[in-house]
């Protein structure tokens, strides 16, 4: 196991000289056999060596046990512990997820939060057998190439050193090097999706091909290479797509379907968002028709008027209403300081003669109509806003200056013929947003 450890951490390159290294420790065979294999070789890459736990209040007094466990091995091997509780069960029923997934997430953070904090690198015991049983669960799941390619050795802040090694390596290696750990009792139970895989799937497979691992590792290796030329030729195609407020409909269907899958899971990778290939087939639908599509969490991906974009529902709406002099939004201009400003920029000030103890600065209503300086054209901002195709989610985040329904100056427009400053105006307000 150990020269497998050593292959995985050359070929990916996954250590420097000096790195400082946390290890995600449960207790369990892998995560102990990666901390004392990593132990034993600090000294010839320099690092420096923490590990981290989570309980995450799920197996009652076994959870206690398991992290009293994991705070006894690292007094013994002089390892400074990070420790963490999370009652997931109750973060999981507030976030409709599930148990597996609110865990993963509640570990992920705490890893992130101590790779900002030490500056360092998390390592995860992942190993080939995992990436197996992953590969499998995407696709049962649905999946495309990006669910096909499986765990990554590396990814950002995180490296995987036994992603080489099987189980079977690192039970050995455990048995011969007489190291003690814990059995997570959750994972002898198939009420969990991944335990259902191992204990059901993988051993059928095997009966099929005994070096199971190494073979999907291999189809992973070469699909990996496949993908990164896709996600060469993905990462153009997006720019050529992007649009000032998302991306334009017409030219993301004109692109392979290959093609527009990847780029529709990049976007999404961009949020956070993992799209399944349920997902990518409901937005593509939405691309030619319009329509929204709800996604993981509380994002929705959305195509209307000829754009696609991806919307953060959870995102509170701006709600401002105050009068004009109170707000923080403007800036005063004196006659003098007009008369020397340039011509193009006087769509920007407010003419202060206009400005009353009743003018508002607020979020737009129904009724408001705004009046082009130009074209002395009226039209309500409903109107307005969906000939400029703004967004629908943004229209009500807006800003407006007005008297009653009169608009005066709006946001990412400027101002209208009511509000419009000149040269001779005696006095304006420069809006400092928009």
């Amino acid at each position: 196991m150990k020269h497998k450890m050593q292959k995985a951490l050359a070929d990916f390159s996954m250590l420097c000289d000096g790195d400082s290294v946390v290890v995600a420790l449960s207790g369990g065979a892998d995560s102990v056999a990666l901390l004392y294999s990593l132990n034993s070789i600090k000294e010839i890459y320099n690092i420096t060596l923490y590990a981290c736990h989570v309980n995450h209040l799920i197996r009652g007094d076994e959870a206690y046990s398991d992290e009293q466990f994991v705070v006894d091995l690292c007094d013994n091997l002089g390892i400074e512990l990070f420790t963490k509780r999370v009652d997931v069960p109750l973060l999981a029923k507030k976030e409709k997820l599930s148990l597996e997934l609110c865990g993963r997430n509640v570990r992920y953070e705490f890893f992130h939060e101590l790779s900002e904090k030490l500056n360092a690198k998390v390592a995860t015991a992942h190993t080939s057998s995992d990436n197996v049983e992953t590969v499998l669960y995407n696709i049962a799941r649905g999946t495309s190439i990006n669910g096909l390619c499986g765990i990554k050795p590396v990814r950002d802040y995180i490296i995987r050193p036994l992603i080489l090694c099987s189980r079977d390596d690192v039970e050995h290696y455990c048995t011969e090097n007489s190291l003690e750990y814990v059995t997570d009792s959750t994972n002898l139970s198939d009420d969990y999706t991944r335990n259902n895989i191992r204990h059901n799937a993988v051993p059928t497979l095997k009966n099929i091909n005994a070096d199971l691992e190494s073979t999907v590792a291999r189809m992973c290796s070469s699909l990996t290479d496949i993908k990164k030329f896709i996600d060469k030729y993905s990462l153009e195609e997006i720019k050529n797509c992007k649009t000032k407020e998302g991306y334009s409909n017409e030219k993301l269907l004109s692109l392979d379907n290959a093609i527009l899958s990847n780029v529709l899971f990049m976007i999404a990778s961009e949020y956070g968002v993992q799209l399944s290939s349920k997902h990518i087939e409901l937005i593509t639908e939405c691309l030619k028709s319009g329509g929204c599509v709800d996604l993981y969490g509380d994002y929705r991906a959305v195509c209307k008027q000829g754009i696609f974009r991806i919307v953060d529902t959870a995102k509170e709406k701006v709600d401002i209403d105050m009068p004009f002099k109170d707000s923080c939004f403007a800036e005063y201009i004196s006659q003098k300081e007009i008369k020397n400003i340039n011509k193009n920029l006087l769509k920007d000030l407010i003419r202060c003669d206009i400005i009353t103890d009743d003018t508002r600065i607020r979020t737009k209503r129904e009724g408001d109509t705004f009046t082009f300086f130009e074209r002395n054209v009226s039209k309500s901002l409903k109107k307005l806003l969906n000939e400029m195709k703004v967004p629908a989610e943004k229209r009500d985040s807006l800003l407006v200056v007005a008297n009653d329904s009169t608009v005066l100056w709006l946001e990412g427009v400027g101002t209208s013929k009511q509000g419009r400053a000149d040269k001779g105006s005696i006095g304006a307000y420069k809006m400092n947003r928009g």
